[in-house]
């Protein structure tokens, strides 16, 4: 765990992990260690998937139906503890959309993030003006200041890209229709076209763009997702397995099984293949950029 970047959610995520091989271990399935714990099948899944903290006693209570021993259980309270650390982001809890501060979490603790975006820039490489365009669209009913507190969550998480000490690796796929689509008229596309040939100067910042001359790749079949690593331990295994991430409309996905992954590593990868190098992808963003009147 990464001290005081992680928050809550890699021990959450850690925890749901053991508590979940200790189910299956006892041959337990969901709904028969929810009659036993006299919980909803719905709060066993968000304890497993890490979208939920547990208080100790409940721990101790959920390794007592499993048959956990004795060592494992004082371990796995401990573990507990941690889940009620409180990243930056709780201050803006009420304005996070329900789930979304797993994601906040693990894009604080990953040390490599792979990102495709057909439709829109992606949050961490946002100006405000683009992003209050985004949130206010998506949350019309909202007062003015609840969409100012969103926009600052939102520009607050690109702090991380520029962090002391080890910011992620970021490596950007945009579809060309990004470029063109004129979200908030021209002066908010120029400013924010200019904002991505900056970011792309950072040294672990990597933006290339997949024109429409591309044709057929993955990634329009895939839709928008990214990919998620984490920091290796000191015998080179891997800290938190790798997590794909896909924002739904309805709700977020969230795929860590290997063979999800490996299926997004290989999609991402053809996406790339098909996009234009670095150098004539900072061409055709400034051209673009031209077009909304900034060069």
């Amino acid at each position: 765990m990464i001290e005081g970047m992680t928050g809550s959610t890699v021990p959450r995520r850690q925890l749901g992990r053991h508590l979940r091989d200790l189910r299956n271990q006892s041959r337990l399935t969901v709904r028969a260690a929810a009659r036993q714990l006299e919980w909803s099948e719905a709060k066993m899944w968000r304890i497993e998937t890490g979208q939920t903290s547990l208080r100790s006693h409940d721990v101790e209570t959920m390794c007592k139906v499993y048959g956990a021993p004795a060592g494992l259980t004082k371990a796995l309270m401990g573990l507990a503890k941690e889940t009620k650390a409180r990243g930056w982001w709780h201050a803006y809890g009420d304005v996070i959309p329900e789930g979304f501060d797993l994601f906040i979490g693990l894009e604080e603790a990953a040390s490599r993030v792979w990102w495709y975006e057909s439709e829109l820039v992606p949050g961490l490489l946002q100006t405000e003006a683009y992003a209050r365009t985004i949130i206010r669209a998506d949350n019309a009913d909202e007062a003015d200041n609840e969409i100012e507190r969103r926009v600052h969550l939102r520009i607050a998480r690109q702090a991380l890209l520029t962090r002391a000490g080890e910011p992620p690796t970021l490596t950007v796929a945009l579809n060309e229709g990004v470029l063109r689509r004129p979200i908030g008229g021209n002066n908010v596309m120029a400013g924010q076209l200019a904002h991505l040939l900056e970011v792309g100067e950072l040294p672990n910042v990597t933006i290339k763009v997949i024109p429409f001359s591309a044709g057929l790749h993955l990634g329009v079949m895939s839709g928008p997702f990214g990919i998620l690593r984490f920091p290796v331990n000191g015998d080179g295994s891997e800290s938190e397995p790798p997590t794909v991430y896909a924002d739904g409309y309805t709700g977020d996905l969230y795929l860590d099984k290997p063979g999800e992954v490996a299926r997004y590593d290989a999609a991402f990868e053809n996406i790339w293949a098909t996009a234009l190098t670095e150098q004539d992808s900072r061409r055709l963003i400034s051209e673009v950029a031209g077009t909304y009147g900034h060069r």
